[in-house]
């Protein structure tokens, strides 16, 4: 994206040097292990609020989800509707406040511990964190990539030192800061993209003769839906396509349930309403949480398929005909560079920058206290310390960044849709059971455990498409890419795996009950 270099060099360095200083600021304020891990019990609701939202919102829904919306259209608004439905409201006021009050009176630090001390059991701590430490590295190669992508295009500089730089500084003020560093950074940076997702938002529309003129213009598109998407279901880009198609299941399951539903188990989420001292604290934060996460999504996936008009306008082609190399990733990128005056291609690079950095901060800190608090522990470390988690997370970034050199560029939308599915399915309905019930089952918690996450690694390396024909299992073991034919090939894991998982908890809770009501039967007629 071409840019003016000294601009952006320029307003970045004054970004990364007041994010240094936060960093620093975090740093002298973390005294023990629970300032490092949950931010000392007393964040002000309001960087609460903007840490949660910049943590959820990276790269992925700015550029990623924007630039499906680019080619799938209108209908990514639902995933909106369910990130303020699900993703707010619910997590805060049904899931946080318990977590909350759970999380103080047990002393929990992590999602793992959390975990482990609901049940009172080591496994499930253990077990939470190896998830993290397996599933979670994937996600973050993705936003590390494309944080990079983003550099390397605007500063015109070799992509591994774009990647590793931006590692660096991230896992700079991680390491030192611990939560509290991450979450004053995550506050500014939410700030940083809040101002440059309600530009975007003003300008298109100014760009393309108002509101109601340019979502006219784009439903009146819908004989330019190129064929390939036509038969795959697509009947516009201000429409849904058609029911069960291949592309409503893509749309539906993958993208909207996904990550609506997937948000409410993300284990650097759930750690978030440990950090204020009140369930007031929780209150404040939806007011700000709401209107934070409509802005950035809403405004990605509305600006995102109206750069259809903007490009049929100009050059008479849909945007992903304009896209680089067909790669959706780059008609965000595109539409800006070409549509919007030079200051605010300015501002939108920070934004992205910012959105990156959030995300990522969160990650590494959430996979380092994993690795370093809920699995090695076990193995000898009974003591929450510092000094094994930042040397846990130095490993976990390393492994984040091996991973982004062999990932393939264009799976920043696909890596988020993954992870957000493996968390639901594995933690939701245990997250959930913890959550609410006065005696927790710990058999119920397992059985739901094991299943939702054998069933999500099995749907994936097998049958969902996208997935099995890329990992080669299915074609190695049985010939074909995936072992299902459609419609099933295009549903997501999260919608097998979820109901499965749930079905195993309640299963393990009837069960644990059974035996209960057997025992008590037994000793009374003893009696």
């Amino acid at each position: 994206m071409a840019v003016d270099t000294r601009l952006f060099v320029a307003m970045t360095l004054v970004y990364l040097v007041i994010i240094i200083g936060l960093g620093y600021l975090g740093y002298r304020r973390t005294k023990e292990s629970d300032d490092y891990m949950v931010a000392g019990r007393k964040i002000h609701p309001v960087v609460l609020a903007l840490s949660y939202g910049a943590t959820f919102i990276s790269t992925s829904a700015i550029v990623g989800f924007g630039g499906v919306a680019a080619q799938l259209g209108m209908g990514m608004i639902w995933l909106t509707v369910l990130n303020i439905g699900l993703g707010i409201f619910i997590a805060f006021v049904f899931f946080g406040k318990r977590t909350r009050q759970i999380g103080h009176k047990l002393r929990a630090v992590t999602f793992p511990d959390l975990m482990g001390k609901c049940y009172g059991s080591p496994f499930m701590q253990y077990a939470a964190g190896l998830v993290i430490v397996l599933g979670m590295p994937l996600y973050t190669a993705a936003i590390l990539i494309g944080g990079a992508q983003f550099i390397t295009s605007t500063l015109q500089i070799p992509y591994t030192t774009a990647l590793l730089a931006f590692a660096a500084i991230v896992a700079l003020y991680v390491i030192i800061g611990g939560l509290i560093a991450v979450m004053y950074t995550d506050a500014l940076q939410g700030g940083i993209m809040l101002v440059g997702m309600t530009v975007l938002l003003v300008l298109t529309y100014i760009r393309l003769g108002g509101v109601v003129e340019a979502h006219t213009v784009l439903a009146g598109m819908s004989d330019l839906v190129p064929e390939a998407l036509a038969a795959g279901g697509m009947t516009g880009w201000a429409s849904m396509p058609a029911f069960g198609s291949s592309i409503w299941l893509t749309l539906v399951t993958t993208l909207v349930l996904g990550v609506g539903i997937g948000v409410l188990a993300q284990p650097q989420l759930v750690v978030r309403f440990m950090t204020v001292k009140d369930s007031r604290a929780l209150n404040r934060a939806v007011l700000v949480g709401g209107p934070f996460i409509l802005m950035m999504t809403g405004v990605a996936f509305t600006a995102g398929a109206l750069t259809n008009v903007y490009f049929y306008q100009t050059e008479g082609v849909t945007a992903l005909a304009a896209a680089t190399n067909g790669n959706v990733d780059t008609i965000i990128p595109n539409f800006i560079n070409a549509s919007m005056p030079d200051l605010f291609v300015v501002v939108f690079m920070l934004a992205l920058l910012a959105a990156a950095m959030s995300t990522l901060s969160s990650l590494f800190h959430t996979m380092g206290t994993s690795l370093g608090f809920d699995v090695m522990r076990r193995t000898g470390t009974e003591k929450a310390t510092m000094r094994p988690i930042r040397l846990a997370t130095v490993t976990m970034i390393v492994v984040s960044i091996v991973l982004a050199f062999i990932m393939p560029g264009s799976i920043i939308a696909r890596a988020t849709a993954m992870f957000m599915g493996l968390c639901a399915s594995a933690f939701l309905p245990t997250y959930a059971h913890a959550m609410y019930s006065s005696r927790p089952s710990l058999r119920a918690a397992k059985m739901s455990l094991a299943t939702g996450t054998a069933a999500w690694f099995a749907w994936t390396a097998f049958v969902h498409v996208k997935e099995s024909a890329a990992l080669g299992l299915s074609n190695l073991l049985f010939g074909v890419p995936a072992v299902l034919s459609a419609p099933w090939q295009d549903v997501d894991p999260l919608v097998i795996a979820l109901p499965l998982s749930a079905a195993a908890l309640l299963v393990g809770w009837a069960l644990d009950r059974h035996e209960v009501t057997a025992d008590t039967e037994e000793s009374a007629g003893a009696a």
